[in-house]
């Protein structure tokens, strides 16, 4: 399992489209799976969940991500998992990392 948050200002709608963009763009397997959205008053929260294959694992990775905020105030956490290739410990998770590195940069970006 790999994580990254982060809280920063900017527009809800479009950092959330080029959130889901840059995981679309930055991976020829990534896949959107479903999605879940909820506001109440200025509040809003929307969670994403991704699916990428990993050819250095041999295996497929997800992603959750969850945008939260109130106004122009966003907090970002994506958690990825999936990508060790051990039954009772986590072994070669850098599927999970280089997933992780689509939100980084595009989140970096913003």
């Amino acid at each position: 399992m790999a994580k990254y948050e982060r809280a920063f200002a900017g527009d809800f709608d479009t950092v959330l489209e080029k959130l889901h963009d840059g995981v679309l763009n930055g991976s020829a397997s990534a896949s959107y799976e479903d999605g879940s959205d909820y506001r109440a008053g200025d509040f809003r929260c929307a969670v994403r969940v991704y699916e990428r294959y990993s050819w250095t694992g041999g295996n497929r990775v997800s992603m959750n991500l969850t945008l939260a905020g109130r106004g122009r105030d966003l907090f970002l956490s994506a958690i990825t998992s999936g990508g060790s290739q051990a039954m009772f410990f986590k072994v070669n998770t850098f599927g999970e990392e280089a997933f992780l590195d689509t939100i980084r940069k595009t989140a970096d970006r913003l």
